[in-house]
């Protein structure tokens, strides 16, 4: 499940953990939008957080971990 933590700039600890089966995000006229892309619904703003809030967002599903490499390597 896609899963995106939001990192503050000055509200430390106070950062969000969005997640959802069909989550995606965008960068929009100083926006950061993240989109519910459900197969049976259209594409609809979930979430808006204005870009100069946000110092960085970062994905940390486990999609996002490294793959595997071959031993011997």
């Amino acid at each position: 499940m896609p899963a995106y933590l939001v990192i503050h700039p000055e509200r430390h600890g106070d950062d969000q953990l969005i997640e959802d089966p069909d989550l995606a995000v965008e960068f929009v006229d100083g926006w950061v939008l993240f989109t519910d892309r459900g197969p049976d619904q259209p594409n609809r703003v979930a979430i808006a957080i204005p870009a100069a809030q946000v110092a960085r967002i970062e994905r940390v599903d486990d999609q996002q971990k490294p793959a595997p490499q071959p031993e011997g390597e």
